[in-house]
């Protein structure tokens, strides 16, 4: 495969994501420590969701495969979905004892708590009934999140659609989303992160979680650099020091958009649905990863993940505003 197969399949318009949905409550006022509320405000949240939300506000036409709670909660992410225009037709009710992805995340930078729970959660009983019911080889581009390898039957439920996208010539596009708390160990993480990737056309993640697929913390940057080789696009992600994008033998340096944040969450999910969103409205690389700085910018400003995913007007008009950094080299 090559980016211009990646871009072109991309354009075809036609995603499936697959991942997790899940419900987050927010401390209301914006502001107030968890300890302290006397009220919550209800959203839409999970990285799979807050990315589909993302890129439907492109016009993308997203399909969701994931399971929730069969109860009023994983009724509540269905009712969402279809807020934001996300197909959930591949969505199942989990009936067993598992419960949806919850999480409590602060409106705050200082001493912020984010508190997730995930005992049980429905989307890692994820099988591979699921896949084949899902029938992922008519779709065109694949985005998945790589919780959903933390445990089975969710991990091999994945490693599975990768056989079947890599047979069909589907493009696959991971967030590599690593959360070591979900996982058994670094070195687990480590082995299936890298199997799942000898898949995948795209991978994208932050410097800790390229440091966890190339064991060695100091090797982090060369390992995406060398991944680079085999794989059609790589974004190494370094927070405030701006990202690092392997393409066809070009790095590409690109800063952030300062901005005074409200709190840190939903940034990666915003970068990514933007950055897909943006070839898919004919921009190029460059300024796709530009694109996607800015909505990981607005994100952090707002309450929320899913309600503060911004569309390309709103994004657009952000960039005339304001400007990006040179990033650390």
């Amino acid at each position: 495969m090559s980016l211009e197969f990646l871009i072109s399949k991309i354009k075809k318009n036609n995603f499936l994501l697959i991942g997790r949905a899940g419900v987050d409550i927010y401390p209301d006022p914006p502001g107030t420590k968890t300890e302290n509320a006397k009220k919550f405000v209800t959203h839409l949240g999970g990285s799979s969701a807050n990315m589909g939300v993302e890129l439907t506000k492109f016009d993308g036409c997203c399909s969701l495969l994931t399971k929730v709670s069969n109860d009023a909660l994983g009724k509540l992410v269905l009712n969402q979905l279809d807020y934001y225009k996300i197909n959930r037709d591949l969505v199942k009710l989990e009936d067993n004892e598992s419960r949806i992805s919850f999480a409590i995340v602060e409106t705050t930078i200082e001493d912020h708590q984010s508190i997730i729970y995930r005992h049980k959660a429905a989307d890692l009983f994820l099988n591979k009934q699921d896949i084949d019911f899902a029938q992922i080889q008519n779709y065109n581009c694949i985005l998945i999140t790589g919780t959903s390898l933390a445990a089975e039957p969710s991990r091999s439920a994945i490693l599975y659609s990768l056989d079947i996208a890599k047979q069909n010539n589907i493009p696959v596009v991971i967030d590599i989303d690593y959360r070591p708390y979900t996982w058994e160990s670094q070195n687990k993480a480590k082995e299936i992160y890298n199997t799942a990737i000898e898949s995948c056309s795209g991978v994208i993640g932050n410097d800790e979680e390229f440091a966890v697929l190339s064991g060695v913390d100091s090797e982090a940057i060369n390992y995406a650099r060398n991944l680079s080789s085999t794989c059609d696009l790589v974004i190494y992600k370094k927070g405030e020091r701006g990202s690092i994008t392997f393409v066809e033998g070009n790095e590409i340096q690109k800063g952030i958009f300062p901005v005074q944040p409200l709190k840190p969450t939903g940034a990666g999910d915003a970068f990514m649905g933007s950055l897909i969103g943006a070839l898919l409205k004919d921009y190029d690389i460059e300024k796709a990863i530009e694109i996607g700085s800015a909505a990981a910018a607005i994100v952090v400003t707002k309450v929320g993940c899913a309600p503060a995913m911004p569309d390309l007007e709103e994004i657009l008009e952000f960039m005339k505003n304001n400007q990006i950094n040179e990033g650390e080299k």
